[in-house]
């Protein structure tokens, strides 16, 4: 397995600030819209700090970002050892990648709501939001990847 530090930290952080700036707007229309009533009728699940009027959204960040970032950095270094093995230009293999991750991300959360009774409205757009966010998440890495990685 190769461990190339510069693609994975600098990769990591394209994967990752990709996919943040899409959350700004996936994350007010996904989950202060369509979700915002069922979070509020299942408001036992969620952290204190998001059961708060307003969410205190600032003390998560810190855990959040924190998270996103090694989680980018281990999917970037997994990427870096599977990519040839998707066909296309750097943009297409990562597009592919992000498929792939949107699929093994909505697997997890189909076997996770065998476990926490949640509506399935929730999980159905985890779901959706999974596959956008990786799908432009891998396309960012895999053009950065394929600009600058090493074979």
């Amino acid at each position: 397995m190769r461990l190339n530090l510069k693609t994975i930290l600098l990769g990591g952080l394209v994967f990752y600030v990709s996919m943040f700036i899409l959350s700004m707007g996936l994350g007010p229309l996904i989950h202060e819209g369509v979700l915002d009533p069922l979070y509020i009728e299942n408001a036992a699940f969620w952290r204190p700090e998001l059961q708060q009027d307003p969410p205190d959204m600032a003390a998560l960040m810190p855990r959040w970002i924190a998270v996103g970032l090694l989680t980018t950095f281990i999917f970037t270094a997994i990427y870096d050892n599977i990519r040839t093995a998707f066909s296309g230009s750097g943009v297409v293999r990562g597009l592919k990648f992000g498929f792939v991750m949107g699929l093994i991300y909505a697997s997890i959360g189909a076997g996770w709501s065998g476990v926490f009774n949640l509506p399935n409205a929730i999980w159905f757009w985890w779901a959706v939001e999974g596959f956008i966010m990786y799908a432009v998440g891998g396309a960012a890495l895999g053009w950065f990847v394929g600009r600058w990685g090493t074979d």
